[in-house]
Formats: C-alpha cells, structure tokens, sequence
C-alpha cells in the first residue's frame, strides 16, 4: 500500500487526504494547530474564523457526493452583499443567476451607474468564462495552454489596463468593484484589470448560506463546521491525523522527499502533498526563498450577539477607500478601512485589510475596540464578547500572515505556481497560494487534483464546471 503523507489540514490537505485515501493510500495528515481547517480554524473553537457562505455550490456538493457524505445545505444569499457608504447610503446587489434580472439591482442605481454595471459586470462574466478552462478547471496551465488563451481571448482581458483605470465610475462603485482583488490579497490600485472576472464569481454565480447538512441542520459552525466534517469522514476511511505537530524539515533523497522531520517525530512515505503555504515548504526544502511580494493580512474579530440576527453580509466602505490603501503600502494599519462583516445567528464575524506584516498591530485589544465601536454604530449590534485575531495569527498558515500568498499583481503576479515543486518527483504543492488560487472552493480543487496528479489520475472538476 502507497504511503502518503499530507502537511497541512486545511480544505486543500483535507481535500488531497481523502483523495488519496479513496485511491487506497495508507495517509498520515500532519497541522501545526490544534483542529482542522487551516485559517478557518483560528479562533474560538465553536466559530470559523470567516464568513459561513461558499460560493461554487456545484463544486462542494460534487466533493460531497465522491466521499459519500451527505450533501451540505445551501441557501442562496439575496442580496449579496449590503454596501454601506459614509454618507449612509446603500447598495445591496443581487445575483444575477439567483435573481434573474439585474433590474432589482439596477434600480438602486443612477442611470450612469446602471450603465456602468452592467459594462462592468459583462466584463467580468467574459473574463471569468474565458478563463475557467484554462485557469481554473484543469490542471496547471502549460506554455501551450497560455499562448492558446492570450491569442484567442486575452484581449478579452483588458491586459495593458489596471484594475482601478478599468473600473472607474463613481465615488460610489469605483470601490466596490476595487474590492473584489481583495479576495485574491491584492492592492486593488496595483492589481491588473483581469481581476475583475472574480465579480462574476459572487454578482453572477451567486453567493451561499451553509446552513447544515442534510443529517444536520442548523449546526452552526461555518466553514470551521465544514473542515470538522471532512476530517471526521477522512477518519472513519481511516487517515490519521497528527495535530499540534509541526513541520521542521523535509528530507529528500535524489529526486523524492522521504521523510518529514517534525516536533513530534519522522514521519516516512512514498509520496508527499504539502498543502501549507509555498513558502513553507520551500523552507522546509532549504530551498531559497522566491523574490516575491506578500498580499495583503487581515485583522479579524469574532464576536457573539445577545440576540440572534438573520444570516447576512455587510460591507462598510471607509471616508476615502484610496487612504487605507497607501497606509497598507507603509506597512501601517489602517485608520479608517473597510470593515467586511458578516453576521449569522448569535455569531459574527468582521475581517479588514492589513498588511502581511506579523508584528502590525501593537494593541489587538485596542485597534478591535475602534472597529467594533464602528460596527456598533452602523448596524446597531449587541456584542457580548469578542475575540481579535491579527496578522500575527494569520502567519502560523501563511509566510508573514499574508492569506492568498503572493501579491497578484501584474499579469505574470496572477498566474498561480504549478503544483510542482522543483524536480521532486513523489511531491506535489497544493492549496490557495498556488494554482488554481485562494478561496475554499479554489483549495478544494487544488488538494484534490494535485493528490489525483501525484497518482496520475485525471483532472476532476468536482462538478463545478
């Protein structure tokens, strides 16, 4: 029987654990913390340290479906997201595959700003569906596959253009077609303009609710709940977890990785899946460090409410978005940033950008209390307690604290690294800081097909196509 061994369980290493193991792989999965779920994991023990929505239903019902569980309960989320601007008006777009129409949308708008949306949003949708069968679903782009896609649709692509010259069109939705870089780590004024397909992702596609399973409704959780339930099925295949174990080094022989030295032991296999950030395992290879530029970090705070509210987004967009943008560049925190909540039940959750700098915040406790005054007042919550997580508890899954790796600017910066690492045969590299790229939907795809590669087996799309 194959030994494999899996670093990291987060959604990739979760996903890349169960692949392997229904090929029939004896799998040992090793996290440095104490429950799986990576970054979701991070946090009171009962939360997920982000939102409880998913987009690309069709892709975590397909994953379901192969690994025999029943099948998550998705709601779609209407509208999407609520925008709240500093002058107190609002934007809250719908879906246009959950709605039907854009109408409901466009209403809300000003007859230039219609105009501009719906532009925009066409330029999203055809940047996203000529991307996706070389970008997302498939196995990392070749040279072929580039020059294919840049000669056939990468004009498409607008690729001589920033975002931000892209998308000017108002004080009101300049910012919030900025934002959407963020999901990749980017500074949206240094992002190049094909990341806006990732708009047609949430505005067209839609975004959902989990709200259970269908053998456990309202359990609560999010995304936490998610991992919990995917590491509860690896190890009734039986995979083993080794948890509050961390990687020290890879040891390699010729072209093959042979064994993983960590705080808990050697750890020997045939093959290997790193599903921690790149940069980790290149330092655990020795090998140097690649001349890259961190994305951006976040300061998150989970929090629970008196009273129960309904599940929702929330967007509040700062005085000037342009300013927490070049306090970002110095390194600083932002003073005035874009606050991103989302609230579910007696839960919630708010995340804003900050540099991928572990030591940024020197007061957590203080800088939290600011931004929960400011959540307070715009959406007249009561918060009993709360719990601040920093840049400096986003480095234990990402090199300085950075969530999506490197910064996706300029349109090399946007291609995600392949899933090999050097000349290492038995090795594969998988996750949110490689191809396809982040986002849990995105991680799933990788540590399932990089572990399906490593076996040669073919790509799976999961259903999501």
């Amino acid at each position: 029987m194959t030994r494999a061994v899996v670093l990291g369980a987060g959604f990739a290493g979760l996903a890349a654990a169960l692949r392997l193991r229904l090929a029939g792989a004896d799998v040992t999965v090793i996290d440095a913390l104490a429950r799986p779920g990576g970054k979701a994991s991070l946090g009171w023990q009962d939360f997920s340290s982000g939102p409880t929505v998913v987009t690309m239903p069709r892709l975590l019902r397909g994953l379901h479906e192969r690994v025999a569980l029943p099948p998550p309960l998705l709601e779609p989320a209407r509208p999407t997201t609520r925008y709240t601007y500093p002058d107190g008006s609002t934007f809250s777009p719908g879906a246009l595959d959950v709605d039907g129409s854009l109408e409901p949308t466009l209403a809300q708008l000003s007859r230039s700003e219609a105009r501009d949306y719906e532009r925009l949003l066409n330029a999203a949708r055809t940047m996203y569906e000529d991307a996706r069968g070389t970008f997302v679903f498939s196995s990392p782009p070749r040279a072929v596959d580039l020059a294919r896609y840049a000669f056939t649709r990468g004009r498409r692509a607008f690729p001589h253009l920033r975002l931000a010259q892209l998308v000017a069109s108002g004080p009101r939705l300049t910012p919030f077609w900025l934002r959407f870089a963020t999901y990749l780590g980017a500074n949206p004024y240094e992002a190049p303009a094909v990341l806006l397909n990732i708009a047609w992702v949430e505005l067209g596609l839609g975004v959902w609710h989990l709200t259970g399973w269908e053998d456990e409704r309202s359990s609560g959780g999010g995304l936490g709940r998610l991992a919990a339930r995917l590491a509860e099925r690896a190890r009734h295949l039986g995979v083993t977890f080794e948890l509050d174990t961390t990687v020290e080094h890879l040891v390699t022989s010729g072209r093959r990785v042979v064994a993983a030295h960590t705080s808990q032991g050697v750890f020997t296999g045939d093959v290997f899946v790193s599903a921690a950030d790149a940069a980790f395992t290149r330092a655990w290879l020795n090998l140097p460090s690649l001349p890259e530029r961190p994305g951006i970090s976040g300061f998150a705070v989970q929090f629970r409410l008196r009273q129960a509210v309904p599940p929702a987004h929330h967007v509040l967009f700062p005085r000037e978005y342009a300013r927490e943008w070049r306090e970002i560049e110095r390194g600083d925190l932002p003073s005035d940033p874009t606050l991103y909540a989302h609230l579910d039940g007696e839960r919630g959750f708010f995340l804003v950008n900050a540099p991928a700098r572990p030591d940024a915040v020197k007061d957590q406790d203080a800088y939290a209390r600011v931004l929960l005054d400011r959540l307070r007042s715009n959406l007249k919550l009561d918060v009993t307690e709360w719990l601040p997580i920093s840049p400096r508890a986003y480095a234990r899954v990402g090199r300085d604290g950075a969530i999506y790796g490197r910064a996706p600017h300029g349109l090399t910066g946007t291609l995600r690294p392949s899933w090999r690492v050097g000349r290492l045969a038995n090795l594969r590299q998988v996750g949110g800081t490689v191809h396809p790229g982040g986002g849990v939907p995105l991680s799933i795809l990788s540590g399932w097909n990089g572990a399906g590669d490593l076996l040669g087996l073919d790509f799976d799309d999961l259903g999501g196509r």
